[in-house]
């Protein structure tokens, strides 16, 4: 629902979840997918070890994205409620107390690629996910994100969550989050719909998810391409090396036997099995594909970090002893990052040019808002390019969806 107040000569609307996001939302410009800044209502419940702290002390304590002379403005002008009343800056707040935040938000930019509808049937929607877009709203996302941008764009919800996401980095600790692969999601349109799909992949059992792999009982084909560094084998290449991810790092390793055969019983990570055979070289960089047998995090890119060519903007997994093999790999590795980083925040003060409509639009200033005058959120680096890595086809026993070629798959 909306709700508008008056600040000042200011009419501000405030949304909350149940505004759909809508077309004129976005603003595109240099292939970079923005979000019109908008007032939206945060809504907790005082936690146990918040109570007895001042409304203030407890924001500025708990929620450091802000300074304390933005949370002290936010409570005398009534931005921060407690049980939808105004209070002032030394009141205690009690456990289970409702607290509401109004608050000016700018959503992080996304690449402005589009949201694919590989097939719409009665009862499975399948949506090529494009990089950089995170999957469902969490965190900073809500618009930005594929179900923000199906519902503006194609009208399409309500969506229920994603029977499974494929993706290289299929986890059980990350399996809706990844944004930096293409991915393919396969949405439910009815709650009783796609049983038949469900038990091919035997995921969901009950209403927990269990920690089957629809990938390795074989139900399930992947195929990726990825784009790597150097001139990969041209015979087919089976990498079987163990996947250990550190989650404090954010990132996995390969772990393998000794020379001499003995047994790898003691090796922590998980058993990972991918195959990979070279599509297409420059002598530079090759276009590999790239066939998982198991999911395992990030199991696609270490594998391919094994090799000794990784993919060739992974600045996660790309190795020293690979990027320094000559000075022309090295420029050719900061060349990849720099293609895919966007351009500076865009400032609101002139206005800003949508590329969709090529018109005009000036934009108040929140005079309160810590992100105002920029369109992106403070803190924003530009750093959600999309990795060389894409997701090319999946199969299961009586169905089969492929997904488009990125650019960067022609090496011409």
């Amino acid at each position: 629902m909306n709700m508008k107040r008056k600040r000042g000569d200011m009419e501000i609307v405030w949304q909350t979840p149940a505004n759909p996001p809508e077309r004129h939302d976005y603003i595109f410009r240099n292939g970079i997918r923005y979000v019109r800044p908008y007032y939206f209502e945060f809504i907790s419940h005082v936690k146990n070890r918040w109570a007895g702290k001042t409304i203030v002390d407890l924001f500025s304590e708990e929620f450091k994205g802000r300074p304390r002379d933005y949370y002290e403005s936010a409570v005398k002008s009534g931005r921060i409620q407690v049980d939808g009343q105004k209070v002032h800056l030394s009141y205690v707040v009690q456990s289970s107390q409702k607290i509401s935040h109004f608050l000016h938000r700018h959503e992080p930019p996304v690449m402005s690629w589009d949201v694919e509808i590989l097939c719409e049937e009665p009862d499975v929607l399948t949506v090529c996910k494009p990089a950089s877009v995170p999957v469902h709203p969490c965190g900073q996302y809500r618009k930005n994100t594929v179900v923000g941008i199906l519902q503006a764009e194609y009208g399409l919800a309500p969506l229920f969550p994603p029977i499974f996401l494929f993706c290289s980095d299929f986890s059980e600790e990350y399996p809706l989050s990844s944004s930096f692969t293409a991915k393919l999601i396969f949405y439910m349109v009815g709650v009783e719909d796609c049983k038949h799909m469900r038990s091919q992949t035997n995921v969901f059992q009950t209403q927990e998810v269990h920690t089957f792999h629809p990938i390795e009982s074989g139900a399930v084909q992947k195929q990726y391409i990825a784009r790597v560094i150097g001139v990969f084998p041209d015979k087919q290449q089976v990498v079987n090396a163990n996947v250990n991810y550190n989650a404090r790092e954010g990132r996995s390793t390969v772990e393998v036997g000794d020379d001499q055969g003995n047994s790898t019983a003691s090796l922590k990570g998980k058993t990972a099995c991918t195959k990979f055979t070279r599509i297409s070289t420059n002598e530079k960089h090759s276009i590999v594909l790239c066939e998982p047998v198991t999911g395992r995090t990030h199991q696609i890119r270490v594998h391919l970090q094994y090799t000794g060519h990784p993919i060739a903007n992974d600045m996660l997994y790309l190795s020293e002893l690979v990027s320094s093999r000559s000075a022309e790999g090295s420029s050719a590795d900061r060349a990849a990052a720099k293609s895919c980083s966007p351009p500076e925040p865009i400032s609101l003060e002139n206005g800003i040019s949508d590329t969709a409509n090529d018109s005009n639009e000036d934009f108040s200033i929140d005079p309160m808002c810590t992100n105002c005058p920029n369109l992106a959120p403070k803190g924003y680096e530009g750093n959600e390019e999309g990795l060389w890595l894409h997701c090319v086809k999946y199969s299961g026993p009586d169905w089969i969806y492929e997904c488009p070629l990125p650019d960067w798959a022609s090496l011409s």
